[in-house]
């Protein structure tokens, strides 16, 4: 297999991950387009036998993060509401609660969302994501912990409303 052909292999994956990180489309598709324009001009540094993928997303998240910082503060990405593409027929139900999904996955802090994307969503193993993310194993696990703890206190109790102690 080639070099183009490598890369072209990663780009559903990228897209994917591009788009429930961004929530946005046309923002997701910038994202993989300035990552495969990245990657193609320092093939040469990837090394062979290395895992192309964990590079790619890397240099994905390097970017995002860039892009995120460069952002200024006031200035914020709409949402727009787009069905996400499933499998088969959908049920009325079923898009509710993609959407619903969507609506917490935002309401993440972005680390945990990091986390929780690739290792949900992209499958990575633990190691994985710490190197694409450049941050230590623990890391990685303390804050899918609390990504996933927080996304099902999102999901269960009406988008996160938080719980309030009844002192006596």
């Amino acid at each position: 297999m080639d070099s183009a052909e490598e890369l072209t292999g990663c780009i559903l994956r990228l897209r994917r991950y591009a788009r429930a990180l961004t929530g946005d489309r046309t923002v997701a598709d910038d994202l993989v387009q300035d990552t495969l324009e990245r990657a193609w001009r320092r093939f040469h540094m990837w090394r062979r036998g290395s895992d192309l993928r964990a590079w790619l997303f890397t240099i994905m998240h390097n970017l995002y993060v860039n892009q995120r910082r460069s952002r200024s503060p006031e200035r914020s990405v709409e949402l727009k509401n787009e069905e996400l593409e499933l499998p088969g027929r959908a049920t009325q139900e079923d898009k509710l609660e993609m959407r619903d999904l969507e609506v917490a996955l935002r309401r993440l802090p972005d680390e945990q969302r990091e986390v929780v994307l690739l290792v949900g969503l992209e499958q990575m193993s633990y190691q994985e994501v710490a190197k694409v993310l450049g941050i230590p194993l623990g890391t990685v696990m303390s804050r899918l912990s609390r990504g996933r703890e927080r996304l099902r206190a999102l999901m269960s109790d009406g988008m996160g409303a938080p719980q309030l102690k009844v002192v006596k």
